[in-house]
């Protein structure tokens, strides 16, 4: 069980503010969240059947690749055939 001084370590871990007004709406959250997480580990890996798996992917195909000219077509900045994106520091 999260007591309300968890919550306020986690918080200033995240760098998030909690008001004295928000603290026990936020414990109570956290205790649901963790009950959830004690109700899945009940749950047991051997009760998965065979039959209800599934491959859900497709087979890979090779295609040829778009044209440059198509591909930069919308793109509001573009330079030396690549998209052009904003400096990030």
């Amino acid at each position: 069980m999260v007591s309300e001084r968890d919550v306020l370590h986690i918080a200033e871990l995240a760098d998030i503010g909690i008001d004295k007004e928000e603290l026990a709406e936020f414990t109570g959250r956290f205790n649901e969240i963790l009950d959830y997480f004690d109700i899945l580990d009940q749950v047991s890996a051997d009760e998965t059947r065979e039959s209800d798996r599934a491959n859900v992917f497709r087979e890979d195909v090779v295609e040829p690749p778009l044209p440059e000219e198509e591909v930069l077509a919308n793109s509001r900045e573009k330079e030396d055939g690549f998209f052009r994106a904003p400096r990030v520091m």
